[in-house]
């Protein structure tokens, strides 16, 4: 299957469910995926918005596995205010810097009617800030629970929702308003919370790519695009099918920063007061923006069977008024004989639509909500002890006759098959579109501003080359929207020419263009 009608099944029939084509406008063509699938809608407040079933219900699945993993690490949840005092965030004049311009303020703390309308009253002593992320207001937490070295290591998860307010909001990808999970530890040693940080990095990889089945690349952050007030930030950078990058998940190794401003000292074993070593990390809604920007095509949404809110719908196909009541009783017994059957230590998510609509009308919804297997059973499946099964990976007319006796096998090895070709035809995709080559900034310049460059039809991906590692020499890529999206860990150690100011340089670094 070439490179074109892997990436879209439905280019065979020369038709599309989605309008825009993500050829025609991307960006449309996202909003519109997630409309069809009914994932999710803009909310009456400007930059939130309404997560619905559909959407919700691969949020759980997400909370849910990686609850698990971040538990398996010796973490416990907690929970913390929304609110934290102004006072608190000034604390940290770096931090604070970087979130400055997102911060929602409140500032009054009752109403008043007055001439008919509602007006703010009671002024608060100190303004409150909804919380764009928490160091601030935990480390107040953590400095109260820490006294000895007994205390530490302190590891600490919560899943909240935050704001941070946004200019130019995106479905998933950027709302003023959405949901998360954060870490945050705190050390008794550098080493101790540098091993933590890379720890919860490695279970975000193995999270994104097991799970969400999107290869990304493992990283850290250059000084010009690190968390603000952090000593390290590590990143797992994604492309998605227009070639710019998601950043789907960061870990912060803190350093002592954040301890000295919230005060977070313990004893240690030689009885010396001294600041804990903390990090921070956590991932968001965004990944399943990310999910569908990489995996969807212009048939709608493709869901990883691992993280599907439903993995297989039964679509009765009833002729006859009289054939109704058999049909039904069939595939609930199908679907009875699914649900008992475990997918990766979960027992299978199955649905029979019973819906009263046509039946290529409920067929074509459920491709683009994107539910990786649909089953259909009429009159003559019922006598021939079988049913029709058609994968949402393959061409939607693309169908496998299945008797009913070897389908659980078949159905759990066609889930595993769903599974990884998403995975592969996604990994191909990063590895075609990430560009080795270049080794001038005037070629990258050309490369990301294709209408001077000579090769116009090459013009999107991720650029690795070699850098000097100077902050300075980030503020070139300025003009071309363009950021260095992380130093992948595993490095090259090959001597070179950074690629922006032309000096030696042993550092692999990704540059690209990003959501």
């Amino acid at each position: 299957m070439s490179d074109k009608n892997e990436r879209s099944a439905h280019t065979q029939t020369g038709k599309s469910a989605i309008t825009p084509t993500r050829k025609e406008d991307y960006p449309e063509w996202y909003q519109q995926v997630v409309k069809a699938a009914d994932m999710a809608e803009n909310s009456p407040v400007r930059g939130c918005m309404v997560i619905k079933p559909w959407g919700y219900g691969i949020w759980e699945n997400i909370q849910q596995q990686l609850d698990l993993r971040i538990k398996d690490t010796g973490h416990e949840n907690a929970y913390f205010p929304l609110f934290i005092p102004l006072s608190y965030l000034e604390k940290e004049a770096k931090h604070v810097e970087g979130f400055a311009k997102e911060c929602a303020v409140i500032t009054h703390h009752r109403l008043e009617l007055k001439d008919g309308k509602l007006i703010p009253a009671g002024e608060l002593e100190e303004p409150l800030i909804v919380r764009p992320t928490s160091e601030t207001i935990i480390g107040e937490s953590f400095s109260r629970w820490v006294e000895s070295y007994r205390d530490l290591p302190l590891l600490i998860n919560q899943w909240a929702n935050v704001v941070r307010w946004e200019m130019r909001p995106r479905l998933f990808l950027r709302t003023t308003e959405f949901l998360w999970q954060e870490g945050h530890t705190a050390h008794a040693t550098a080493d101790e919370a540098v091993e933590e940080s890379l720890k919860m990095h490695e279970v975000y990889r193995e999270f994104m790519e097991d799970v969400l089945a999107i290869p990304v690349i493992a990283g850290e952050k250059s000084a010009g695009e690190r968390f603000p007030g952090a000593v390290s930030t590590y990143t797992l950078e994604a492309m998605m099918q227009d070639c710019k990058a998601v950043q789907m998940g960061t870990s912060h190794y803190l350093g002592q920063n954040f301890a000295k401003g919230s005060n977070i000292t313990f004893s240690n074993q030689n009885g010396e007061r001294e600041h804990a070593y903390t990090t921070s990390w956590g991932v968001s809604t965004r990944m399943i923006g990310a999910m569908v920007m990489c995996h969807s095509d212009d048939d709608g949404l493709k869901l990883p069977p691992r993280i599907a809110h439903k993995q297989i719908v039964i679509l009765p196909v009833i002729p006859k008024p009289e054939l109704e009541a058999a049909v039904l009783a069939y595939a609930e017994d199908i679907a009875a004989k699914l649900r008992s059957c475990q997918f990766h230590g979960k027992n299978l998510a199955v649905i029979v639509d019973k819906r009263e609509k046509r039946g290529g009308e409920k067929n074509w919804e459920w491709i683009k909500k994107g539910i990786p297997l649909r089953i259909e059973i009429g009159p003559r499946d019922m006598e021939n002890h079988s049913v029709m099964v058609c994968r949402r990976d393959r061409p939607h007319k693309e169908k496998n006759n299945i008797a009913v006796e070897t389908l659980p096998e078949k159905v759990l090895e066609m889930l595993k098959e769903v599974q990884q070709e998403l995975f592969q035809v996604a990994s191909a995709y990063l590895e075609k579109n990430t560009h080795r080559e270049m080794k001038s900034f005037e070629e990258l310049q050309a490369f990301f501003t294709p209408k001077n460059s000579e090769k116009p039809e090459i013009h999107g991906g991720f650029v690795l080359a070699k850098w000097c590692g100077d902050p300075e020499s980030e503020k070139l890529l300025d003009s071309l929207k363009v950021s260095i999206r992380c130093l992948p860990l595993k490095q090259s150690q090959t001597q070179g020419t950074c690629i922006l100011t032309g000096k030696p340089a042993t550092v692999d670094a990704i540059f690209g263009k990003s959501y």
